[in-house]
Formats: structure tokens, sequence, C-alpha cells
């Protein structure tokens, strides 16, 4: 990829970031944008972000969300088995066969396993092909005893996440990952700054590259930062359905693919003005896009700076990807630089005096 450092895309994407417990990732996230911002700043719930030429009156903000789905300690029975309830959207479906990590308050890892049934046992009528859920998806951490798990630091509330780092596909045409949704947006943001450091840019306006908690349980990180920044503008990115595989309708879901560009998508809550200036840039400058119709509003971090206090003008700029909310969701390689491509350039496409108004 021509625009990340492959270095900070191992160890960020690798890192744990689940949400209510972003600081892990938000650690490695901070210290790599250090070098390219003129502060950082962090708050009470774990959000993190740079300012670069701050002190302005304009202020501009990019943003991203830090946190993964994962789950968290629901019940522990006699025989030392561990029930588990999402923390985000996570999918009982795809758990059974997954080993997984039980976070310990002092930070170390218990690795487990997300046990099932063998066929041997569901072959044949002597059992009904089960249902993953709630009530029969189990972790088993090698304990025969609730005193024993309880014993190694494992609580009601302990963190869990998979075991599942990031890995290329065809040669790194494609990478697959746990975590894409959304730490490949916290890498994008970090990147723009990156570009805007080395090519010695002087923007007319205090950018706040932000990276937030908590989205994945109602966009509360990004709430908090639109109160406390109160910025003019808003671009935020997060990730989008490829629709090409066989689990998508295209007259529902629309005609979206990973490796033929980013995604400006048309909402309600995203600004037509500010919205139209992302695909002017990308006309501008020959960067591939895709386009698509959210209804209602975004379903991300996009939402809570739109409709901030008297309302903040912002828009979208998604990646898309495929297999979201599993272990295996993978991205275009391409496709992430060229999200990163289209927000730095219109970052440079903004002054303080860009309309904001739907009204002439």
């Amino acid at each position: 990829m021509r625009n990340v450092d492959e270095k900070f895309f191992y160890e960020y994407m690798n890192s744990n970031a689940p949400t209510g417990y972003e600081e892990t990732g938000q650690y490695v996230w901070r210290e790599y944008i250090r070098q390219y911002v003129d502060e950082t700043v962090t708050d009470a719930y774990g959000n993190c972000y740079g300012v670069i030429n701050p002190g302005k009156e304009f202020k501009v903000v990019i943003e991203a969300h830090a946190d993964e789905i994962s789950w968290a300690v629901n019940y522990i029975s006699p025989e030392g088995y561990i029930y588990v309830k999402p923390n985000g959207g996570s999918d009982y479906e795809i758990a059974p066969g997954m080993r997984a990590l039980i976070h310990l308050d002092n930070g170390e890892k218990i690795l487990s396993v997300f046990g099932w049934s063998p066929v041997h046992i569901k072959s044949g009528g002597r059992q009904e092909p089960q249902v993953p859920k709630i009530d029969n998806v189990v972790l088993d951490c090698g304990c025969t005893s609730e005193k024993e798990v309880l014993e190694k630091g494992i609580h009601v509330g302990s963190i869990v996440t998979f075991d599942v780092d990031l890995q290329p596909l065809n040669n790194g045409k494609y990478y697959v990952c746990r975590a894409f949704d959304n730490r490949s947006g916290g890498v994008t943001i970090a990147s723009v700054a990156k570009k805007i450091k080395e090519n010695n840019d002087i923007l007319p306006f205090s950018l706040y590259i932000c990276n937030c908690v908590q989205e994945e349980v109602g966009l509360h990180g990004a709430s908090m930062l639109a109160h406390r920044i109160k910025p003019h503008l808003a671009i935020c990115t997060d990730v989008c359905h490829d629709t090409q595989s066989p689990f998508y309708n295209k007259i529902k879901h629309g005609n979206i693919s990973c490796g033929k560009g980013a995604v400006v998508p048309y909402s309600p809550s995203i600004h037509r003005n500010l919205a139209g200036l992302i695909r002017s840039t990308a006309r501008k400058h020959n960067i591939s896009i895709q386009e698509e119709f959210c209804a209602r509003t975004s379903g991300t971090d996009t939402d809570a700076f739109s409709y901030c206090q008297e309302g903040i003008p912002s828009a979208l700029v998604s990646l898309p990807l495929k297999y979201m909310h599993t272990t295996v969701e993978m991205i275009s390689s391409e496709d992430l630089d060229n999200v990163i491509d289209l927000m730095y350039l219109t970052l440079k496409e903004i002054t303080p005096e860009f309309n904001i108004s739907y009204f002439k």
C-alpha cells in the first residue's frame, strides 16, 4: 500500500480495542500520530485526537471509530464453562470453533476456545442440528470448576475477543482481519495526518484527527467529541458492505464492490454540499468512487456529528468491506489507498469560506 506505514498497519490492526476498553489500540494509534500533529488529547472515556494547526477559528474534524465488536462474560457454570453476551454487534453463529482471548483487569490475556458439539453426535438422528445462541455457545479456558475460573482473574464482565490477526491475501491485493470495522478508519485518518506533515501543507483551519470510542453501541464517543470540539465541518470514515458476495441482494443493498474505490454515500444525515465537494474532488483527481443511499441516517459516527447541537455539516467516506462483523473482514488495499487520497485531497479544497447553506 502506497499510503500506509506497514509496521503501524500490522501493530494497530493486531491490537485489541473492544468497545468500552479501547485503550490498548488507542495507545498504539496515539503514539503513531504524535509525530505528525502539533498536540494530542485524550478524554475520560478513551477518545483520542490529534490537532494540526491548533488555535484557528475555523475547525474541521476527520474521524474514525476505534472500537471492535467483542464479547463479555455473563455466566460461569459450576463445571467451569463460560457463557457470554455480545459487546457490540457480535454474532453467535460465527463463534463455535474459534479461539478467543479473555482479557483480565491486569492486562493479561487468557487463551480460550468457543466449543461446539461434534458432527458425530448430530448425524444419524442422534441430535438435532443446533443454532448457535446465548445458551449453547460456551467458552472453555481449560478449567473444570467455577472456582478455578475465578482464581485466574476471570469474572462476569470480563471482555473476550477473537484470537485472529491480520493476514494478506492474493499477494497483498486484499487483507483480512477481525477488526477492519473500523480500525481501517484509524489507519486512514492517521495516514492523512502523515501526508499533510510530509507534504508541508499549511491548512487555513485547525484540523482535528479524531479516533472515537463506543461507536458499536451507539456512536457515543463521536457525540462526546462533537460537543467538545464544536467543529464547523466533519468528514468521517467507516466501512460499508461489499454487496458482491452471495449473501446480498443488490436490489435491496445496492451495488458496491471491493476494489472499485471509496464509497461516498447519500443520506438525509449527510450534508449535500460537503459530500458534493468530496465527489468533485474525486473527479478532479481521477479517484474512483462508488455511491450508495443510506435511508434515514448513515448508521455511522457521521450521524453523531450531523445532529450535534445546531447541526454540524458532516459527510462520510466509506471503505468497502466483505464479511462485516466476522473474524474474516476483508478489504482491498487499493481501496484503502484511495480513501486516504480522497480525504487528504478534500481537506486541501476546504476553506473557512466554504458554503454550508443549502440556500443560495
